[in-house]
């Protein structure tokens, strides 16, 4: 398979040394990719990983940061296609109680006034992204507190009553939340699928460095286009 897509991922390297050489390093990788995939089962999951304002709306919040022009766009598709299968979509997002006492350790990370156990259920970095097609009368909309969507949460019995057998995972950031999450969904025993266009950090280097480490050890990542073919391909199989 050519990776010639990969060019087209987040944001430009630009000037940034490391930023460069984790990307060249990914995608040297991954145009040998000698591992066998994990791949994607007949009744998968998507999990849409804090897509959030705090993290999406570059226009309002400085937390926020930049993807791949077609993300949501690509999400919405992936979205649209798991309903169709009757299978579960979840969006996640990270909120607190108003004095933050439940934000645990991450609490006492920052001062800011934009630290994150400042964030709570009516603050506007906790509203899920508008460009995004939610359907909160069908999908598991989830609130977490830490950077896992599967620590303390009901996700796990949730995916297992629905007969799961892999996941999608989308959102940010793909050094933090997206990669705990996938390394949590494949410990326990679900293959993890990232799709390349849908998933974001705040700065080059972290992003393809834990690309190329999940590519390693803890997930497939493939072009959004090849899993939405997965999907199309379980639509037909119905």
């Amino acid at each position: 398979m050519t990776h010639t897509h990969f060019d087209q991922v987040a944001r430009d390297t630009g000037d940034d040394p490391f930023g460069a050489a984790a990307r060249a390093h990914f995608e040297a990788w991954m145009a040998r990719d000698p591992l066998t995939p994990f791949g994607l089962g007949k009744r998968p999951a998507l999990i849409n990983v804090d897509l959030q304002r705090r993290y999406t709306d570059t226009g309002s919040f400085g937390t926020a940061y930049p993807g791949h022009p077609e993300q949501f766009t690509a999400i919405n598709a992936l979205a649209s296609a798991l309903r169709g299968l009757g299978l579960p979509v979840v969006w996640t997002y990270v909120a607190y109680r108003p004095d933050g006492s439940d934000c645990g350790l991450w609490g006492r990370r920052s001062t800011s006034p934009t630290a994150i156990h400042t964030v709570t259920e009516d603050h506007p970095h906790a509203e899920l992204d508008p460009r995004l097609d939610t359907d909160r009368a069908r999908d598991l909309v989830l609130r977490k507190r830490m950077a896992s969507a599967f620590f303390e949460t009901h996700l796990p019995s949730y995916l297992r009553l629905a007969g799961v057998d892999s996941v999608i995972v989308t959102g940010g950031a793909t050094s933090g939340c997206v990669r705990q999450t996938a390394v949590d969904a494949m410990s326990s025993g679900l293959p993890v699928t990232l799709p390349l266009e849908c998933v974001a950090d705040r700065e080059p280097g972290p992003h393809y460095a834990n690309l190329y480490d999940m590519a390693t050890k803890y997930a497939d990542i493939r072009p959004v286009a090849d899993v939405l073919s997965h999907l199309a391909h379980l639509k037909d199989q119905k």
